[in-house]
C-alpha cells in the first residue's frame, strides 16, 4: 500500500538535521520518496497540514509487565521498591494478568508517539509480552528477566540452567520476528539478582546470537555499595571482568559509575539508558550524562516502569533530561536537538536499528509521529527542536505509524478497545489485591 503524506513541517534528524516543509511517500514498509509537490499515485492521501512529523520516538528502557501495578509503590528507594512492592507483584502475575499489563503499556506509548521500544519482562509468561507486541505493531526487544540468586522472592527465583534454557528458547521463536519487527534481548535483572555464571553465560549467548545484553547498573548508591561487597568491584567492573561489555550491552541508568569505569564504557562502547523521572522518584540520583555525551558514549532514553515513574511519556522524559542537568553542567549543557537525537536516531542506534528507524529518510521504515503544531501551549517558536522538547507533549500526538501502516489515527488507537482495556484492567488489578 502506497500512502502519499503532504504540506506537513518534517524534522528528518537526519545526519545533516534538515528540517523541511514537505511531503513524504511511503510503499509498503518503507519511505520511498521525501520531497516537495510530490504527485506520485498512492492509495491514500493524507494531508499533514498544521501537523510536525518526526521519526517515531524510541524508548530504550521500559517494563511493560509493571504497567498493571501504577500508582502502587510510591515514596520508596529502589531496594525497598523492588523487595517490597514490585517484585511481589510481579510475582502473582497470570499470563492473563501480563497480558493486560503489557497492553495497557503499549498504548500508553503508542498514543504518546513512540514506536520504538526496549523491553525488560518479568520472570515468567513472557511469550505474552511478545504476542501483544506483535499484535500492537510497535517495533523492538524484549526479553524475560533472568534472576536465580540473591534476596529475591520464590515466586521469581528461578536456576541457572532454567533461566539460560528458557531465554533460549524465547529467542529461537523471537528474535527476528516478522521481518525484524521485533527481536530478542537477553535481560540478566541486576547484578545482585544474578549470579556471575549466568551474567557471564548470558554474555556469550547474546554475542553468539548477535542481539542485546540488557540489565541495570548502577542506579542506586546503595545497590552499588552491594555490588561491591560481594563481587568486589563496581558494575561496569564487574560486567568487564566477566566479558560483557561492548557495543551490545544496554545499561539502565549508570548514576553511581566512577572515572575509571566511565573509561571502560568509552573503550568498549558500552550503551546508557537513561530514566530521568524513574531516577529522581526513587531517589536515585541524576546519571552524568553530559559526561556520558562529551565522551561519545551512545545514550538512549526511557520511562521505565510505570510504578516509579508513573506514566510512560517520552515527552515528559526528553523535557526532564534537559533541564535536571543544567543546574550542575550549566544552561548550555543538553541542547534540545541533542535530546531530541536521544529519543530519535541515537536511540535507534543504541538498539542497533538505526539503519532501520530513528529518522526519516529514503531507504528507511515508515516509522512516523505527527504532531499538532499551532496548539497555544507551543507556539511561537523559533527552533523547532527546543519547541518539540520543552513545550510540546503527547496530548499534541495526532497520529502514529508504524512499518507503514497507521496504528494510531485521529487520537484513536486503530488496534485496540481502550474503554475495554480499561474495564479488563480494572478487573485485574481488584483480582490481584484480593489474592
Amino acid at each position: 500500500m502506497k500512502i502519499l503524506i503532504k504540506n506537513g513541517l518534517i524534522v528528518t534528524m537526519n545526519s545533516t538535521f534538515e528540517v523541511l516543509n514537505g511531503d513524504i511517500l511511503t510503499d509498503g514498509k518503507m519511505i520511498a520518496k521525501i520531497g516537495q509537490d510530490l504527485t506520485d499515485p498512492a492509495d491514500e492521501i493524507f494531508d499533514a497540514k498544521d501537523l510536525i512529523i518526526i521519526p517515531g520516538l524510541v524508548q530504550a528502557h521500559v517494563h511493560l509487565c509493571q504497567a498493571l501495578f501504577r500508582n502502587a509503590a510510591d515514596d520508596l528507594s529502589l531496594l525497598d521498591w523492588l523487595k517490597k512492592k514490585v517484585w511481589p507483584l510481579e510475582g502473582k502475575h497470570t499470563a492473563q494478568s501480563l497480558r493486560i499489563s503489557a497492553r495497557m503499556g503499549l498504548a500508553e506509548m503508542i498514543k504518546a508517539g513512540t514506536t520504538t521500544i526496549l523491553d525488560m519482562g518479568t520472570v515468567h509468561h513472557q511469550d505474552v509480552i511478545f504476542e501483544e507486541m506483535d499484535r500492537s505493531g510497535i517495533r523492538g526487544y524484549s526479553g524475560k528477566a533472568m534472576m536465580d540468586d540473591g534476596d529475591i522472592p520464590d515466586s521469581l527465583r528461578e536456576t541457572t540452567k532454567e533461566s539460560l534454557y528458557e531465554s533460549q528458547r524465547l529467542c529461537s521463536v523471537w528474535h527476528g520476528y516478522d521481518d525484524q519487527r521485533i527481536n530478542y534481548a537477553f535481560a540478566p535483572r541486576f547484578a545482585l539478582s544474578c549470579t556471575e555464571k549466568l551474567l557471564r553465560e548470558t554474555a556469550e549467548l547474546a554475542r553468539d546470537k548477535n542481539t542485546l545484553y540488557h540489565s541495570h547498573a548502577s542506579e542506586n548508591k546503595r545497590e552499588t555499595e552491594l555490588v561491591k561487597q560481594r563481587f568486589g568491584c563496581g558494575n561496569i567492573t564487574l560486567f568487564e571482568k566477566l566479558n560483557a561489555v561492548g557495543k551490545n550491552l544496554c545499561l539502565a541508568h549508570c548514576i553511581w559509575v566512577s572515572d575509571d569505569e566511565i573509561n571502560l564504557m568509552k573503550e568498549f562502547e558500552v550503551n546508557v539508558l537513561h530514566c530521568p523521572t524513574a531516577n529522581l522518584k526513587l531517589g536515585s540520583g541524576i546519571a552524568p550524562v553530559p559526561e556520558y555525551l562529551e565522551q561519545g558514549i551512545l545514550t538512549a532514553l526511557g520511562s521505565d516502569g510505570a510504578p516509579c515513574n508513573n506514566n510512560m511519556d517520552i515527552f515528559r522524559e526528553m523535557r526532564l533530561a534537559a533541564l535536571i542537568q543544567k543546574p550542575k553542567y550549566g544552561p548550555e549543557s543538553m541542547p534540545s536537538r541533542d535530546v531530541l537525537a536521544m529519543a530519535t536516531i541515537n536511540g535507534a542506534r543504541v538498539l542497533n536499528l538505526d539503519q532501520m528507524t530513528g529518522s526519516i529518510e529514503c531507504g528507511k521504515c515508515a516509522d512516523l509521529t505527527f504532531i499538532k503544531n499551532d496548539q497555544v501551549h507551543s507556539i511561537p517558536y523559533e527552533n523547532i527542536y527546543s519547541k518539540l522538547v520543552y513545550s510540546a507533549g503527547s496530548t499534541d500526538v495526532e497520529d502514529v505509524m508504524i512499518n507503514g501502516k497507521w496504528v494510531y489515527k485521529d487520537r484513536h488507537l486503530l488496534y485496540e478497545n481502550e474503554r475495554l482495556l480499561a474495564e479488563q484492567a480494572k478487573n485485574e488489578i481488584k483480582r490481584f489485591y484480593e489474592n
